[in-house]
């Protein structure tokens, strides 16, 4: 009998390590995830619920620093450059915090954020912006805390927070007329010489139209000022599979030169060894 429950036990052991209670969080986790004009913005926060609690003014009180949010860091991710009251907010992740008034709010943009809560210690030089937007008393109150991004149009957005009775919306301005305007020249100017070099080096390792992946290192090597080591290498390989040894040689210590300029040790025997092999 005690063999029998010793063996139990063995068996059960691993099904109970790995087994774990489940519970709902009192502050359940939230992700946004929006375009505004060509700019992508991401917001990851808690949302606490005020179940039966008076929030600002007690749960929440004014005048103090609030971490916007529960537990982890209230974090917002602009994939461009933004105007905020006038101000450039660089893209990037910034932690959300504010201070929330009787008629307004402060909200601050703060680059540490990987503090549980308000940071242990404050620094001013963390602060990338900070600016005031109005409160809006909201005629129903809201029980979850809850962060939006909304009235969008082509060049600008609001980050909006309520709860309770309190709302607020801060408009950021997204730079689609600089994105667009680039993204048409670029596009009306035709393939760089890196896309080219990319498509030549896609048909020389697919073992597809040589002749057109030879076309296309040349047509790179004729736009880039620079003609790097690695285009003129892949033009040697591209030769020699053509059968062209002799034209790849010569290639080859061209990149050769380049590589031993940047002091790239790798392309340096590469070339050595191609040029040893071809010439034999």
């Amino acid at each position: 009998m005690k063999k029998l429950l010793i063996a139990l036990a063995i068996v059960l052991a691993p099904i109970v390590a790995e087994a774990q209670i489940r519970t709902p969080q009192a502050s359940p986790k939230a992700y946004i995830k929006q375009t505004v004009g060509l700019t992508d913005v991401e917001v990851t926060y808690s949302r606490p619920g005020a179940r039966g609690r008076a929030v600002f003014g007690n749960l929440v009180p004014f005048g103090k620093l609030w971490r916007t949010g529960a537990n982890e860091n209230t974090i917002i991710n602009f994939g461009d450059d933004v105007v905020i009251d006038g101000k450039t907010l660089k893209k990037g992740k910034y932690a959300i915090y504010t201070i929330p008034k009787i008629e307004s709010w402060e909200v601050i943009f703060y680059l540490s954020t990987d503090n549980w809560g308000l940071p242990e210690n404050w620094s001013d030089a963390y602060v990338a912006l900070r600016t005031t937007v109005k409160e809006d008393a909201l005629p129903t109150p809201v029980e979850t805390f809850t962060i939006g991004i909304n009235n969008l149009d082509q060049n600008s957005g609001y980050l909006e927070m309520a709860w309770e009775n309190s709302h607020i919306a801060l408009k950021f301005e997204v730079p689609t007329a600089k994105l667009a305007t680039a993204s048409i020249q670029k596009t009306l100017a035709g393939p760089t010489w890196n896309d080219y070099y990319a498509a030549a080096q896609y048909l020389f390792q697919s073992n597809g139209n040589i002749m057109l992946a030879r076309d296309y290192v040349d047509k790179a090597l004729e736009l880039s000022s620079e003609k790097p080591f690695y285009v003129t290498r892949l033009k040697s390989l591209i030769q020699a599979k053509q059968g062209d040894k002799a034209g790849a040689v010569e290639t080859a210590k061209i990149s050769l030169t380049a590589a031993e300029a940047a002091n790239n040790q790798d392309y340096v025997k590469m070339n050595k060894d191609s040029i040893s092999e071809w010439s034999r």
